[in-house]
């Protein structure tokens, strides 16, 4: 039997699956009714038998000729048209192989009829009506397979007859599983068509229909079981039977094109008629899709179901569609122009299906077509998607979740996102999409407003509450996804981008990758219209300042008139601002109504331009008003309403200049027309008005048509209008309203209604508002439908404004500016208020990517702002509250920490902190001491007992600080509230014991991983961390009851983890560090500061483990903050912790202190002023062991370390405890000139390029410009040498003679290395300072005498005098300095010889004898070498400063002068006090003291000069000797001076007196300048003939020898008298008072000296000045002589002199 029907149908192909079906309806068949058909089939059996494939290319059948073909085909036909099942079945099943096959081929449609595969086709969908239901399975088997066989072209009708057969399986369908087939049949066909209308070819790959997807949204109801199951198998079969390799030379000829040709291959060059066929079948659905039910029957379920079953297909077509959509304008034109109306028509629907597959396809072609679909963008989102999203109160649940749903969806894309904002936020003619969505999903986030009435149940509010939160999330992190993109391949990005990344639920096939393909990459014209972040941004911002006049403009139009036109948003013309007043999106109807009726010049001519602007031709009246009352509304004020419309009626009469008599008719009609509207359709007004003034009677009724006809009788120049006129105005005012336009009552919609006036959609929100309970009839909204039609024709062409794609990541800016409110409001008020773990878990997913987004943008206030909302949100402020949610925002905030580290800037502050209060919460919990023990001892133990060492125990624990942290506090509180008194309830405890529990979800590895992480973050962000660290770290610490070290701790691990940074970085994070430790050691808390003083001597330890190469600093900007704290503390605790820290650092790490020896030497400088001495030889020893073992580190890395080395031992000789210590600083001095004698610092230097400069700091800068043409290495001595300097003037004896030889030694040691430059400023700046605490405070030299001197020799000290041992040791010193290096010095000869000079005149006796010996000495040692000029030089300096002395002490002597003459002079009892004033008396003492010093300065001065001359008289010049002589006789003539003013002498004595003082030795001081001044004389005379020859000394002697006599004579004559040399002889003789007799005989020696050297005169000289003398000789033999010594030199001189003389 099987061989038997294996051999059927002969040996072709074609044969061989149609011979069985026919032997099977041979048999199936009803012998009398069928035998017709029964005969056919035979015949075809027997004639298949003798046939062989013979390929025809023009046949149907495969490897038959046409006309076999058509005779083996006809019994199928047969079989199909007798409507009987067993036979039909037969035929189906040999169709479907056929189809399946690709056995047969051809292009099927409707012309012409008689086409064998038409007629087949045909066939089988007629079979469909049948009624069984494997028929109709089998039906849409062989039509699926017909449609996926790839050598039949179905076209045309054909092909929208086979897609309506399967519609009506669909619709009509036995079963479930009929119907869903039918659906799925169909989707795949759907595909199939429009795969191959993409490759414009029969040959495709194609895709299975995923049955599963196509019940997402309908037909749940009818899947019976396993339907789903069973009809994804039976489209597979299909699929895969046709997959099958058709035979390699049966190939589809394709008819050609009408306009002539013979037929073209579709491989080789194609047609349109594939796409055309495509084309056909999607403007079909879309026709399908908008039929509406009639009004007869309103609520037919079938058409519903066949417009949802249109919908779903169009859904399939647009998921699935491909580059053909966006690359042909045709089906781009065809998507806007019948799809987009497929959707506003549905729109009016409430069925929810509907509504969803509308979302679903405006969610497509959001996706993929966006670019080109602009404006339909923006009239289809606030239309199915905002109007929704913005219904708060009463919104229907369904559709609100389905609009939320597609937000989540369209927001997974980031491209999507970015491109709304760009295209519509920032496009002044489009709404503020975004910005709207965002607004919308926080309202629903917040759900009704309180007191408010809602139609929602508290289960479908807290969903659209949960919902709304993802959208919010799913943006942001959109936001953040895109910006993650543009940062990491920013400079390689292209514009196309792939813009459908996340396949959505709805997609027929999820794995599809054409789905995936870029919007913009069809569209070059669209993808290079790429804008810039700036240019954007002046768009945005012009848009909201529009926006911003527009809501000006609403509140008082004016006022918003003048802002748009002071900002230039508004032209200043009425045209513009007309213009402005009709375009202008959200502009309030009712406000332009109360603008055009202003009285005001400006207003009028725009209200005037305004009416010009309507164009009234040809109209009749009624549709003029209505045309003109579109744009506003009429103003309630009767004087504006008047203005208005005398305007219109003007205008309409210049359109229509033959319509009226004159304008007064159409301005009464006007308002007629006006006041019949409100009449007619406000059921408000209750009193009819007669247009001319007059009140009617109260009627219920309204103006009927006689009424208005009597009211507007006489109006045309007191003619009638025509009745039929004013009964057809009337007719149409009252059967259609004049609706003048008004604003929405939703708040909500304003913008959305202005766009669509823009875009001329003016009633298409009134028509899809959602009110509706049931479906709108067709004729309702037809012509606003039509309209509306012809709007998306009219823009089918291309979108009215450009499309941007944007790559700047600037852009976010903006965009973050808009959202951050409303998230932050919805995160944080769903994450207060919901203790739903999913919501909070939603909303700090939604923190933690608008952390991301703000601080990668650098935006600060809004990162702070939800790192501050986050962090507070964490409770752990406040712990006894705490509950998952908030453990779950610790964990969020450590993520962050760990990803958005490097952009948190400031913002870590709040992440530490919180950081911070875990630890502290944790160590509470594990029962950990406080830190408080680290810092106290004795007084913290009690309370350790009172601690929490089992907190997680049960107990009422009511320790102080406890307490505290169970109560709580707010966020920002830190220590102890003010109730810290009140004691915690034992419920509080548990509570928060099992709070506490939570918090064991978080390890110590999370927290330290924060830390840790901080090596990996970027310059910025370590810097930042560090800063916020150490302002936590400083809350810890200062916290007056409970400090802590947690983040101190912290802060030395964190440098400790980036110490191996580069010194860049690292010198910024320690800078800040520095600042932290010094701030915090200074504290007040010694514990607090002790502890962080140790943290930083850890720091330290570990930082001196690394090497520094030479030249850098770090080392001692590292141990800076050792310094400052050791300069600015003031507890000795710290200083001297301190000082161990540095000795332990520097002797265990010495070979790496390098630069640190600048901050160690500081820090001992420091020290060795300290008040403390156990501080002082603390540091010292430290001191002492670095320089004797580690001297050559210390200048290892730069030279100028030697002279903070000297200043720190320096300052150790100043130190007041030992002079120990002062002793070994000054021998270590000598020991580090030994060094720098030695060369120990230029080797160091040699490999420097450049010069350190002078290694001098602030102390000595006075003192640098005498060294700056000194070499650098050299230029090292100056600090050493000038700490010597200073020593000098200490208070101790011992330090004084110590630093004076060492200074001095070291100069004569190692003077040779100076040159003479050097020598020079060392004198000035060393040797001369040293001198001045030798004058002391009573330094005699005035201000005239000190600028004389070289500039150096500013007085720095103020030590005490030096006694005459220092004195002595100092001048001979200097002496021994100056011999030894005279060579070098000779040229301070001058100075040196000035100091000396100022030594003599000091009054203390010490420096006195001190200058006289060394100067004495000097000339002894040099005199020999000195020139004429050097000589001169120092015989000058003596005399410059004796006249100094001599001039500065007169002007002593004139403060006596303002002493009364009575208080001294009168001859009262000299010891009476009471009579003198205070003042005077101290003036008085002042000036007697300083006239004994003076005196004795100038006797000084006189022995200095006697003394020189004796010893140097013969190198003497006569030149020197006058300067000599002129010393000497100046001085003497001064002493003659004072001993001769009678006045002063009175006052002088009488000051002694009272004072009980000793007189001035002035008669003395006279005496013994005078014999002085006569012995140099008398010397000069007997010894030096040349230079006495040369000067005249015997005329100076002579002159001398008679002012002596003369004194001598005026006191022993009678007192008072003159001595005249013509007087009358007298004739008695008066004896001498006690006072003359003392002052004769105090005169006496120099008389006898007088007359002695007047002996020795030779005799010759002798006679020639007799005549001056003799008459004084004859007076002293009257005279009485107090000495018998003047009498016998007398005699001599008369008997040896004068007696020869007479003789001769």
């Amino acid at each position: 039997m099987s061989s038997s029907s294996q051999s059927l149908g002969g040996a072709t192909r074609c044969g061989r699956v149609i011979g069985p079906s026919l032997d099977k309806i041979i048999k199936n068949a009803a012998w009398r009714k069928h035998t017709f058909l029964v005969s056919a089939c035979k015949s075809v059996l027997d004639k298949l038998e003798s046939l062989s494939d013979s390929p025809d290319p023009s046949s149907p059948l495969f490897g038959l000729s046409t006309s076999d073909s058509d005779a083996v085909l006809q019994p199928l036909l047969l079989s199909l048209d007798t409507a009987y099942s067993k036979v039909v079945e037969p035929a189906l099943d040999c169709s479907f192989k056929l189809f399946s096959l690709s056995l047969l081929r051809g292009e099927v449609c409707s012309s012409p009829p008689d086409s064998l595969l038409y007629k087949l086709i045909h066939a089988i969908c007629k079979v469909c009506g049948l009624g069984e239901e494997s028929i109709e399975l089998a039906v849409l088997r062989v039509l699926l397979a017909a449609v996926r066989s790839p050598r039949i072209l179905i076209r045309g009708d054909c092909l929208l007859h086979l897609v309506r057969t399967c519609y009506n399986v669909y619709l009509g369908g036995f079963n479930g599983t009929n119907q869903i087939c039918a659906k799925s049949v169909l989707a795949q066909i759907m595909l199939i068509v429009f795969t191959r209308s993409e490759a414009n070819s029969m040959d495709v790959s194609l895709k299975t229909v995923n049955v599963n997807d196509l019940l997402a949204i309908t037909d749940k109801n009818v899947n019976e079981g396993n339907s789903v199951h069973i009809c994804q198998g039976f489209i597979n079969d299909v699929i895969t039977a046709g997959e099958a390799a058709p035979p390699p030379d049966f190939r589809l000829i394709l008819e050609p094109p009408e306009e002539g040709g013979d037929g073209v291959n579709t491989e080789d060059e194609g047609t349109n008629k594939i796409r055309e066929d495509g084309f056909l079948m999607f403007k079909n659905l879309c026709k399908l899709s908008m039929k509406f039910s009639s009004q007869e029957n309103t609520d037919d379920q079938i058409l519903v179901r066949g417009k949802t079953l249109s919908l779903e297909l169009l859904k399939v077509i647009i998921d699935n569609g491909g580059p053909i959509w966006r690359s042909d304008e045709r089906f781009l034109n065809a998507i806007k122009q019948y799809l987009c109306l497929s959707l506003l028509k549905n729109s009016a629907l409430s069925v929810m299906s509907i509504f969803q597959l509308q979302c679903a396809i405006f969610t497509s072609l959001l996706r993929k077509y966006r670019s080109g679909m602009k404006s339909e963008v923006g009239i289809f989102f606030p239309m199915l998607v905002l109007r929704v999203l913005e219904n708060v109160l009463q919104p229907s649940f369904l559709q609100k979740m389905t609009v939320l749903s597609l937000l989540e969806n369209i927001c997974h894309d980031p491209y999507l996102i970015i491109d709304i904002f760009v295209n519509f936020d920032c496009d002044v003619e489009s709404p503020n999409i975004f910005e709207r969505i965002v607004n919308g999903l926080l309202k629903t986030a917040l759900g009704p407003p309180p007191g408010s009435s809602t139609t929602l149940t508290p289960i479908q509010d807290i969903t659209f509450r949960h919902e709304s939160v993802k959208c919010l999330v799913s943006i942001i992190k959109a936001m953040g996804t895109w910006m993650d993109q543009q940062f990491s391949v920013g400079e390689s990005l292209s514009p196309k981008r792939v813009e459908n990344e996340v396949p959505t639920d709805n997609h027929s096939n999820p794995n599809e990758e054409e789905g995936t393909t870029t919007d913009h990459e069809f569209h070059p014209d669209l993808s290079s219209d790429s804008s810039d972040a700036a240019t954007l941004e002046q768009r945005r911002t012009y848009k909201i300042e529009l926006q911003k006049g527009v809501t000006l403009f609403n509140r008082k139009p004016s006022k918003g008139i003048e802002f748009l036109i002071s900002s230039k948003k508004v032209g200043s013309s009425p045209d513009e601002v007309v213009s402005f007043l009709r375009n202008t999106t959200g502009l309030n109807a009712t406000m332009i109504g109360d603008y055009l009726g202003e009285r005001e010049e400006f207003p009028m001519k725009v209200m005037h331009a305004y009416v010009d602007s309507f164009d009234f031709k040809e109209m009749n009246f009624g549709e003029a008003i209505r045309f003109f009352l579109r744009g506003f509304r009429l103003p309630g004020e009767a004087q504006k309403i008047d203005r208005i419309m005398e305007k219109f009626a003007e205008r309409f009469c210049k359109c229509n200049p033959n319509s009226f008599s004159s304008a007064d008719t159409a301005y009464v009609l006007a308002y007629s027309v006006i006041m019949l509207n409100t009449d007619a359709h406000n059921i408000m007004v209750k009193e009819k008005v007669c247009i001319h003034g007059c009140h009617s009677l109260f009627s219920p009724w309204q103006m009927t048509k006689a009424d208005f006809i009597r009211n507007n009788r006489g109006i045309d120049d007191g003619k009638d209008l025509p009745e039929e006129y004013l009964g057809a105005l009337y007719d149409q005012v009252v059967k259609n309203e004049i609706k003048m336009s008004s604003d929405s009552s939703a708040p909500e919609s304003r913008q959305s209604n202005g766009l669509n006036k823009l875009l001329g959609l003016d009633g298409i929100l009134n028509l899809v508002y959602w009110t509706q309970t049931e479906e709108k009839a067709v004729g309702a909204n037809g012509l606003l439908i039509k309209h509306i039609q012809e709007k998306f024709r009219s823009k089918s062409g291309k979108s009215e404004s450009a499309y941007h794609v944007v790559t700047d990541v600037a852009i976010l800016r903006f965009m973050v500016e808009v959202s951050w409110g409303p998230m932050l409001a919805a995160f944080s008020v769903t994450l207060d208020q919901s203790d739903d773990r999913l919501a909070a878990v939603e909303c700090l997913r939604g923190f933690r990517y608008a952390i991301h987004v703000t601080a990668v943008m650098g935006m600060q206030t809004q990162r702070d702002a939800f790192v501050t909302s986050m962090a507070k949100f964490t409770n752990l402020h406040c712990a006894g509250d705490m509950k998952q949610k908030n453990v779950d925002a610790v964990k969020a905030i450590i993520s962050i920490a760990i990803e958005d580290g490097n952009h948190l800037q400031d913002a870590w502050e709040h992440i530490l902190t919180c950081l911070s209060r875990i630890e502290h919460l944790q160590l509470l919990g594990e029962g950990a001491p406080s830190d408080a023990s680290y810092f106290t001892s004795s007084e913290t133990e009690e309370k350790k007992g009172l601690g929490f060492p089992n907190l997680k125990k049960k107990g009422a624990l009511q320790n102080p600080v406890m307490m505290a942290v169970v109560r709580g506090g707010s966020y920002d509180s830190s220590a102890i509230g003010p109730n810290v008194s009140a004691l915690v309830k034992q419920d509080q405890i548990n509570n928060f014991i099992a709070n506490l529990n939570l918090l064991d979800q978080i390890g110590s590895f999370q927290l330290n991983n924060v830390y840790a992480h901080s090596q990996r973050l970027k310059t910025e962000a370590i810097v930042a961390f560090v800063k916020a660290l150490c302002k936590v770290s400083m809350s810890e610490l200062q916290s007056p009851t409970d400090p802590r070290v947690f983040s101190l701790t912290k802060l030395v691990e964190i440098a400790h983890y980036n110490m191996n940074r580069i010194r860049l970085v690292w010198s910024r994070i320690w800078s800040i560090l520095s600042d932290f430790f010094v701030s915090v050691g200074l504290s007040e808390n010694l514990s607090v500061a002790i502890f962080v003083m140790d943290s930083l001597r850890q720091l330290s330890m570990k930082f001196l483990e690394r090497e520094e190469l030479a030249n850098y600093n770090f080392q001692n900007e590292f141990l800076r903050p050792f310094v400052i704290v050791m300069q600015k503390s003031s507890s000795a605790e710290i200083r001297e912790l301190i000082v161990r820290c540095i000795s332990q650092m520097v002797l265990s790490r010495v070979s790496n202190v390098k630069s640190g020896w600048k901050s160690v030497f500081k820090v001992f400088t420091t020290a060795a002023a300290d008040e403390r001495k156990n501080i002082v030889v603390l540091a010292f020893e430290t001191m002492e062991k670095i320089v004797r073992e580690y001297f050559p580190y210390i200048t290892e890395t730069e030279a100028t370390t030697f002279t903070d080395c000297v200043r720190c031992l320096v300052t150790f000789t100043n130190s007041k405890f030992t002079s120990d210590v002062s002793l070994n600083a000054i021998a270590f001095l000598r020991f580090c000139a030994l060094k720098l004698a030695d060369g120990g610092l230029v080797w160091n230097e040699k490999g420097r390029s450049s010069s350190p400069g002078i290694p001098v700091t602030d102390d000595y800068a006075p003192n640098t410009q005498n060294f700056m043409q000194v070499d650098e290495n050299i230029s090292y001595w100056v600090p050493l040498l000038t700490g010597l300097s200073k020593l000098t003037s200490d208070s101790r004896l011992a330090i004084r003679k110590s630093s004076l030889e060492v200074l001095f030694n070291i100069l004569k040691d190692h003077g040779h290395l100076f040159s003479q430059t050097f020598w020079i400023g060392i004198l000035s700046s060393v040797i001369y300072p040293i001198f001045n605490s030798a004058w002391g405070d009573n330094d005699l030299l005035s201000k005239d005498e000190h600028s004389s001197l070289p500039s150096t020799f500013s007085p720095h000290f103020n030590g005490a005098s030096w006694d005459a041992e220092t004195s002595a040791m100092a001048a001979q010193s200097l002496v021994d300095l100056f011999v030894s290096f005279f060579t070098v010095l000779r040229s301070q000869l001058s100075s040196v010889v000035s100091l000396l000079a100022g030594l003599i005149k000091g009054p203390a006796q010490g420096p006195t004898v001190a200058g006289i010996g060394a100067l004495l000495r000097l000339a002894d040692e040099l005199g020999g070498r000195f020139s004429e000029d050097e000589w001169k030089e120092i015989f000058l300096a003596v005399k410059e400063a004796a006249s100094l002395t001599l001039s500065s002490f007169m002007k002593i002597l004139r403060t006596i002068d303002d002493i009364s003459d009575e208080e001294t002079l009168s001859d009262q009892d000299f010891s009476n006090e009471d009579d003198v004033d205070e003042e005077n008396l101290q003036t008085m003492s002042y000036v007697v003291s300083r006239t004994k010093s003076h005196i004795t300065v100038q006797l000084q001065v006189v022995q200095v000069v006697t003394d020189l001359y004796r010893i140097h008289q013969q190198s003497l010049l006569s030149s020197h000797v006058t300067v000599i002589l002129e010393i000497l006789s100046s001085i003497s003539s001064h002493a003659h001076q004072l001993n001769f003013d009678l006045i002063l002498q009175k006052k002088v004595r009488r000051s002694c007196s009272i004072l009980e003082l000793s007189e001035p030795p002035m008669l003395h001081f006279e005496n013994d300048t005078h014999q002085n001044y006569l012995d140099v004389l008398q010397d000069l005379l007997t010894y030096n003939p040349k230079v006495s020859l040369e000067l005249n000394i015997e005329s100076q002697l002579i002159t001398v020898c008679v002012k002596i006599l003369k004194m001598y004579l005026k006191c022993t004559l009678f007192e008072g008298a003159e001595l005249e040399e013509t007087r009358q002889p007298q004739n008695w003789i008066l004896p001498l008072g006690a006072a003359s007799k003392e002052e004769a005989a105090a005169r006496s020696p120099l008389v006898v000296a007088v007359l002695k050297a007047l002996r020795g005169l030779k005799r010759d000289s002798f006679k020639r000045y007799a005549p001056i003398f003799f008459p004084l000789l004859v007076e002293l033999v009257r005279s009485e002589h107090s000495s018998s010594q003047v009498p016998q030199v007398l005699s001599t001189v008369f008997h040896t002199c004068m007696g020869p003389m007479m003789s001769e």
